[in-house]
Order: C-alpha cells, then structure tokens, then sequence
C-alpha cells in the first residue's frame, strides 16, 4: 500500500447521463481495473478493485441523469487523477484533501471543475495559498432579479427533494447508516438551497 499518496474527495457532486457512466466504465477497464457494477431504480454503483481494497463509485438517479455522490478516500495514484479529470470534465464540485503519510497537506475547494480556495497545511497551522474573489457586477445583479431560473431551481428542487427522500426511506428500510447519513446530508444542503431560494 503507497500510503505516501492518499486523497480524500468529500462533498463530491458530479453529474451525467448514462452513455457517460458506460463510458466511464469503458474507460476503467481500459486503465486496466478489475471493477463490477449493478444498478437499482435509485442508483447505479461502479465497484473497482485497487489491490485489496474494493472502491464504490456511487451514482445516484435524478430524473434521467445521475448524480455522482459521497465521500471517497483513493490510496490509488491514477485513479485519484482519473476521478480529477471527472471533476473538471464534468465541472463538478468537490473538497479535495491531500495527504501524505496520514497528514494533511493541502486542501482544495472546488466549484464547477475549478479551483476556487487552496489551503495548505502544515500541523495545526493553515495557510490560505489561493482564493478566488468572487466578480459580481451590477449587470449581474439585475440579470439575477429578471430572471427566472429561480423558479425553475425551485421545481427541480423539490423533485430533488422528493427522491432523496426516497434514497434515505429506503436506506432506513435497508438500514444502511452510511447512506442515512449521506442522505441526511444532502437533505441539510437542499433545505439551506431552500431557504436561500425562500421557498
């Protein structure tokens, strides 16, 4: 095991439909991975084997995409660069830690496929390398105020909503408790979603 190469992807969120995830999958074997995967009416699961170690790719159905969530800890040094290049393809969301021997050393927030803050860190100590200041012009302010994609978000929304509750009624029925939890969460981030959308 390379514990010298470990990095942790937490509040992963990309999104695709399902040619992608074949190709995915496609990709993978090519790359040489021995890997299985199933799939129900609520998600699609891609499992791939690193040495011992057995890694869920978990995607979850919305409406007729798929949704990759969770948290996945990768000791595999291209397969940690294959789920990075997925997240900028996808211009996906995610916090990425980096370690090195069990420490932390940098930590990278990312908001569609890009870099917006990077922190590194060296024991207790956090320095804040790199952050990108938001740009917002006047223009866009009163474009956000005619617009309607409020409304729409809204919709989507609570279809969101809807089948989520669906994961975590399943996941209790099945008791799964890292899929509660998973879905807890999500569920914690549609309601501030909510809020700010003052549904």
């Amino acid at each position: 095991m390379n514990r010298s190469h470990e990095v942790e992807y937490c509040n992963l969120e990309l999104r695709f439909d399902r040619r992608q995830i074949q190709n995915l999958i496609r990709e993978l074997i090519q790359e040489g991975y021995s890997l299985y995967w199933n799939e129900n009416e609520h998600q699609f699961i891609v499992s791939v084997r690193t040495g011992r170690r057995l890694l869920k790719l978990r995607f979850l159905r919305v409406l007729n995409r798929y949704k990759m969530v969770g948290d996945y800890l990768v000791k595999d040094e291209k397969l940690a660069q294959w789920i990075e290049k997925l997240i900028n393809d996808s211009r996906g969301h995610a916090i990425v830690k980096r370690f090195h021997d069990r420490q932390v050393l940098r930590i990278e927030n990312i908001m569609f496929g890009e870099i917006i803050r990077l922190v590194e860190v060296s024991g207790m100590e956090h320095r804040i390398i790199f952050q990108k200041r938001p740009q917002i012009t006047v223009e866009d302010m009163v474009q956000a105020f005619k617009s309607r994609r409020a409304e729409h978000r809204a919709g989507v929304l609570r279809l969101e909503i809807d089948y989520e509750l669906a994961v975590l009624h399943e996941a209790i029925v099945n008791e799964w408790p890292e899929t509660i939890e998973a879905s807890k969460e999500r569920l914690k981030g549609m309601r501030t979603e909510m809020l700010l959308l003052e549904l």
